[in-house]
């Protein structure tokens, strides 16, 4: 059976079931099709639990402070309100209904099951091809990435969709990647009394990000009572009798349990996107700045490759939506995407890296320091760094506990590009932590 339709939406994470309902509030004919759970990753498995968990877990941190600032205090973890949250308010269980009802007010039509594109403009789903003839709008997001190491897919690892499930907490822990998602992970553990080993293979927590951002990471993990092993090289994995062996070379790490956070793959093989003209074997569905990807085709969401956040995949659904209704941009931008890890302490980027700007040729101008007054009255150690080319800010990087507050503003002047000397003239309110960033733009001279 064939059903005409103006603009199918082949995943429905946040950007997908943005642009699905956008559309059919325009008037179009909207069909949404997703397999699993409307609203995707990030409300069930990822950002929504995720900081559930990291917020108990700072509050313990910031219980065990105490003694530093303000007398004595007893800290007793308690995994179960954490895991009752979770359960009740994040994921209704991990139940879509309210989502599904959200989508189905806006005039759109859902389906439940697996796409595949099997023509122009044409996607199979349960028996029916639902034809379109303005666009398809491809937005099936990502799963973890499970490394090709010798035994690991023979044992009950855990991914992040575990740990957000958990009712009860494991004596000990190793967790394999040192990303955003296993640092966060890793660290709530931790503060909830787990004795944590965290794995990275490269030279340092968080690659992604900047060295000293890393490094002071790395030392926060550290003094948390995080075991932290950078640059290894895993060899093996093993499970038997209730417990993992992690094989680095000639030596053995054990845990009773094994968190595998090793980046994430795109979920675009088999999905016919040969069909419609793009590259079945791609890692990434390439974009234009309104979202294309092909005639009728539209990408948005982790599978473009620019920025694997929701906010990213949302930005790009409000593109995608005035393209296909035919309205004057703006169109996508990603030189100001912003980025915050949830750790403690939070490290919030914006930007480029200093070695990106320099691989790109830009001529570099690289200032940092700590987070001044602030920082000084709460006994915080942090880092504001900042990368500037031809009088602008392109780049810059905040570690500290208001790390993601602090990096708004910084987004800010980089997105439309604020000269560091207008910067330089405003006023900074005392003692706030970012007011640091003035010294800092005063060090860029």
């Amino acid at each position: 059976m064939t059903t005409d339709v103006d603009v199918v939406v082949l995943g429905l994470g946040p950007g997908g079931e943005t642009v699905a309902a956008k559309l059919a509030k325009a008037g179009l004919s909207v069909v949404g099709i997703e397999a699993r759970l409307v609203g995707g990753e990030c409300p069930y498995y990822g950002c929504v639990p995720s900081k559930m968990m990291i917020a108990a877990a700072g509050t313990l941190a910031q219980a065990r402070h105490v003694p530093q600032l303000a007398g004595a205090a007893q800290v007793q973890p308690d995994w179960a309100p954490v895991a009752t949250r979770i359960r009740e308010e994040a994921t209704d269980d991990w139940d879509d209904t309210v989502a599904v009802e959200r989508l189905e007010s806006s005039g759109a039509t859902f389906v439940r099951g697996t796409g595949t594109i099997t023509g122009p403009g044409q996607v199979e789903v349960n028996g029916t091809t639902y034809a379109a003839s303005r666009a398809v709008v491809v937005n099936t997001g990502t799963e973890p990435a499970i490394p090709p190491i010798d035994g690991l897919a023979d044992t009950p690892y855990w991914t992040n969709r575990d740990v957000v499930q958990l009712t009860e907490l494991p004596a000990s822990l190793v967790v394999i990647g040192a990303g955003a998602i296993g640092a966060e992970l890793a660290q709530v553990m931790a503060r909830f009394g787990v004795q944590v080993t965290l794995l990275e293979v490269a030279d340092r927590v968080l690659p992604p990000e900047e060295p000293e951002a890393g490094a002071m990471l790395q030392d926060a993990f550290v003094a948390e009572g995080m075991k932290v092993r950078t640059g290894v090289s895993i060899s093996r994995v093993d499970h038997a009798d209730g417990t993992f062996t992690v094989s680095l070379g000639d030596e053995q790490i054990t845990a009773d349990k094994l968190l595998v956070s090793a980046g994430r793959r795109s979920n675009l093989a088999g999905i016919g996107l040969e069909h419609m003209g793009a590259d079945p074997e791609a890692s990434t569905l390439e974009t234009d700045e309104r979202m294309r990807a092909g005639d009728r085709l539209w990408g948005i969401g982790d599978i473009t490759g620019k920025g694997a956040f929701t906010h990213v995949s949302m930005y790009q659904a409000d593109v995608a939506v005035r393209d296909i209704l035919g309205e004057d941009g703006p169109w996508a931008d990603y030189r100001a995407v912003a980025r915050v890890t949830f750790t403690g302490p939070e490290v919030a980027s914006v930007g480029l890296t200093e070695a990106q700007a320099r691989e790109q040729g830009l001529d570099v101008r690289v200032a940092s320091g700590d987070l001044g007054a602030r920082g000084w009255l709460a006994k915080e150690e942090g880092l504001i760094k900042v990368v500037a080319s031809d009088g602008v800010l392109v780049g810059a990087t905040v570690v500290g506990s208001a790390g993601g507050e602090i990096m708004g503003m910084l987004a800010t002047a980089i997105h439309a590009r604020v000269p560091v000397e207008t910067l330089l003239g405003m006023h900074y309110a005392y003692p706030t932590y970012h007011r640091a960033v003035e010294s800092v733009l005063h060090d860029l001279d």
